[in-house]
Order: C-alpha cells, then structure tokens, then sequence
C-alpha cells in the first residue's frame, strides 16, 4: 500500500522476528510500522495520512495502484466534517484514510 501506492521508499526492514518491522519513507515523511497479529485481530486497523495535495495524490495512486482503492471510498469526496477524503485497503483489510482539510 504504501510502497506500490504512495511511492514510499523502504528504508529497512526486519521482517523474520516475532514482531516485523520496517521503516518507510517519501520526502520528509518517515513511516514505521510493526505487525502485531495478536492486536490486528481485536480491531480492524485503520490508518489516516494528511496531505496538502490530496488531488495529486489521488492520481498517483489511480494510476500505480487502483486496486488499493477502498470500494467505499475509491473518489476525491469532501466529507459532512469537512475534510477532503479518500481511502485505501490492503488485502490484509488494514485501511488508510488519505485526507485534506
């Protein structure tokens, strides 16, 4: 998702211990994740990333990898709240809500 979708980079990776890690990147944003299996099956992991070009962003993802788009948000929308939204799912179901104000 992030990689393939939002053209972060991996900057490392430790994906054979118990709990996986790595480290993402794109321009001055750094990402670090760590897989927890035990937590991801008590709730349904969300994620939200703000951007100041969520158009731009929108295209990139349309083009590198629409199959991450989410079916229920798969378009630009301006939300009740306010924000500009779209949103991604991997096929672990792990969601990544893209926002604007």
């Amino acid at each position: 998702m992030f990689c393939q979708g939002l053209g972060f980079e991996l900057r490392y990776e430790e994906l054979t211990g118990a709990q996986p890690f790595c480290i993402l990147a794109k321009d001055a944003i750094e990402v670090h994740l760590a897989q927890n299996a035990a937590l991801a099956a008590q709730d349904r992991p969300e994620l939200r990333l703000e951007t100041t070009d969520i158009h731009a962003l929108f295209a990139h993802v349309q083009q590198a990898a629409p199959e991450l788009l989410h079916p229920n948000g798969n378009q630009v929308a301006r939300k009740p709240w306010g924000l500009w939204e779209f949103a991604l799912l991997d096929e672990t179901q792990v969601c990544l809500i893209v926002q604007q104000p």
